[in-house]
């Protein structure tokens, strides 16, 4: 069996928060993510490592196949505007 090493990629973005209560390292959201920034944690049970946090693209399919809740995606700060309607001119 062949051995490799990760180099987590430092970012300041933490686009996925995991809740390590509700973790069972199922690694669903492994599976799915589409830009494979998780990477499976080699400690049994334990929530996946974010490798590569700033390729994210908050897509969202991690959360949606967790089985169990346990994460929680954050948007960018510039992603997180609320639109106001334009109010009409009297």
């Amino acid at each position: 069996m062949s051995e490799w090493k990760l180099n987590i990629i430092p970012s300041s973005a933490r686009p996925i928060l995991f809740d390590e209560k509700l973790c069972i390292g199922c690694n669903s959201c492994v599976n799915v993510c589409q830009v494979d920034i998780l990477v499976p944690n080699p400690e049994k049970g334990k929530a996946p490592i974010v490798a590569y946090p700033g390729e994210c693209y908050y897509c969202g399919c991690c959360g949606m196949a967790c089985p169990t809740g346990a994460l929680e995606l954050h948007h960018p700060l510039m992603n997180q505007a609320k639109f106001i309607p334009k109010k009409e001119a009297k």
